[in-house]
């Protein structure tokens, strides 16, 4: 398989799919919108946009199963899996807050091979395949060089259904508040990710995830030269709910704050 066909071929898909999805901001209606649970919203653009990646990228490698959000598909387990989100950040798509992206990540024997994160409304494509670099619109991007926490801009997703964890969240984020330069929160676990990858974000930690929301972000870090883990620095960030991402230093600091608090 030519991996880089491959991507090439899915940004292309993406692409196509974004055009969908702007088209219809600003379209659905109060009556339209559902609720997967308190807080968590759909809608047909979600699943219409689902409809179409799993369409195309099926066509593209028939052979793969998908992992996907909106559940439009049966998902059965093959060594090639796609993983995707088509539209991460629904709740700002429906709001008209221009942060909202589509992710994708490809599998093969459960290791990823290729991510693909795409912003809607700033058309930036980010994007990596096998062990090669990290890319946004084609040009090589790398995480931060800040190397100490009182320089840093962290990223991080406030829960908004999944409270298990609030008292260890926000024990977590006073000092992170007091010593950083800020902690940005724009509703999309993608595009903080994206973010790290090309340095705009130090580093980013957030719990009460789904693989969807990371598993092509988290690549898109690694072959940026960031490292990513789960809240005690081990690998299980794609299936575990949670994660932490950044350059080696602020990521280490993240772990440490992880271990120390969330019990």
């Amino acid at each position: 398989m030519n991996i880089e066909h491959v991507c090439m071929q899915s940004c292309q898909i993406i692409k196509e799919t974004a055009t969908f999805l702007k088209k219809e901001l600003g379209k659905v209606s109060a009556q339209e919108i559902e609720f997967k649970e308190r807080n968590h919203l759909v809608s047909y653009v979600d699943k219409t946009a689902e409809k179409i990646l799993i369409e195309k990228l099926g066509q593209l490698l028939p052979d793969a199963s998908f992992l996907a959000e909106e559940e439009t598909v049966k998902h059965v387990y093959k060594d090639w899996q796609w993983i995707i989100d088509p539209l991460d950040g629904t709740t700002n798509f429906l709001h008209h807050l221009p942060f909202f992206a589509i992710s994708v990540a490809l599998q093969h024997e459960g290791k990823t091979i290729l991510g693909i994160v795409h912003s809607i409304m700033q058309d930036e494509t980010f994007y990596s395949y096998g062990a090669n670099k990290s890319f946004l619109n084609k040009k090589i991007i790398k995480v931060s060089s800040t190397n100490t926490i009182q320089e840093s801009l962290l990223a991080t997703g406030f829960p908004y259904y999944d409270f298990d964890y609030i008292e260890s969240y926000l024990k977590m984020l006073k000092p992170l508040i007091l010593e950083t330069r800020g902690v940005r929160r724009i509703g999309s676990a993608a595009l903080d990710l994206a973010y790290v990858a090309c340095g705009r974000f130090d580093g980013y930690f957030e719990y009460s995830l789904s693989p969807w929301d990371v598993a092509g972000g988290a690549f898109i870090v690694q072959n940026a030269g960031g490292m990513v883990g789960d809240f005690i620095g081990g690998d299980n960030y794609i299936y575990g709910r949670e994660i932490v991402a950044g350059n080696p230093t602020i990521y280490r600091h993240l772990v440490d704050s992880t271990i120390k608090n969330f019990k």
